[in-house]
């Protein structure tokens, strides 16, 4: 696939130290690609865009790919779109009343809730292990856990291109975390969040990320990469 890089910005990151996106040398433009939707899908998860972010969004090119990858296609021009027509502001509010709202918000996007219908509970214990396992760890200061779907797209984007002096991982241990920590609960959770009251700009940026993780999930399907040795 070919994208528009996303503008350079620091990812609000659970699952690892924030780092500004950008690529490690020797990284090809093909993940390259992948670590910057990573990225973008980290930032939106995370936090809400602010003036600039949605600016650069607004301007970006069209995502060009296969026929396979049409769904991010349309996706990202539906992303792109909605981005010329909100302001941060109204963005903010957005994701204010989604992920923290008094109370229960209306979306709690970790996996752990999603694995085992309990907040903090043995997924997340056992992603601890694994990002222990890859000499990662929640950064300090952070407050959202490191089951948080936007906190392992981070994690993502650093097994993929590495990243604050670690290096990119084979894409046999990009597969083993991507099938253990993210496919077995990504669509519900991203489906709820589309279907959320009140979702207007994260109901497209939910359809973005879904389809974006689709088609890892099918690459990841196709490919043998299994030579690595387990996360322990």
């Amino acid at each position: 696939m070919q994208a528009q890089p996303v503008p350079e910005f620091v990812p609000h990151a659970a699952g690892a130290e924030p780092a500004a996106v950008s690529i490690s040398l020797h990284v090809s433009p093909e993940d390259q690609a992948r670590a910057d939707l990573y990225a973008l899908a980290a930032r939106l998860l995370l936090a809400p865009p602010d003036g600039d972010l949605l600016v650069a969004l607004a301007a970006a090119d069209p995502i060009l790919g296969t026929q396979d990858e049409r769904p991010l296609e349309n996706a990202w021009e539906k992303l792109v779109l909605a981005a010329g027509v909100i302001d941060a502001q109204a963005a903010a509010e957005e994701f204010s009343a989604l992920f923290i709202a008094m109370g229960t918000p209306p979306v709690n996007p970790y996996g752990s809730l999603y694995l085992s219908g309990f907040l903090n509970d043995t997924p997340l214990a056992r992603l601890r292990d694994d990002l222990a396992a890859l000499g990662l760890a929640r950064a300090a200061g952070v407050g959202e856990f490191e089951d948080h779907l936007g906190a392992l797209c981070e994690t993502m984007r650093m097994l993929v291109a590495g990243g604050a002096g670690r290096p990119r991982q084979p894409l046999a241990r990009q597969q083993q975390f991507f099938e253990t920590h993210i496919e077995p609960w990504y669509e519900r959770c991203l489906a709820d969040i589309a279907g959320a009251p009140g979702a207007n700009f994260y109901r497209v940026v939910a359809g973005f990320v879904a389809a974006f993780l689709a088609i890892e999930a099918d690459a990841f399907a196709v490919d043998d990469g299994h030579d690595a040795a387990p996360l322990q």
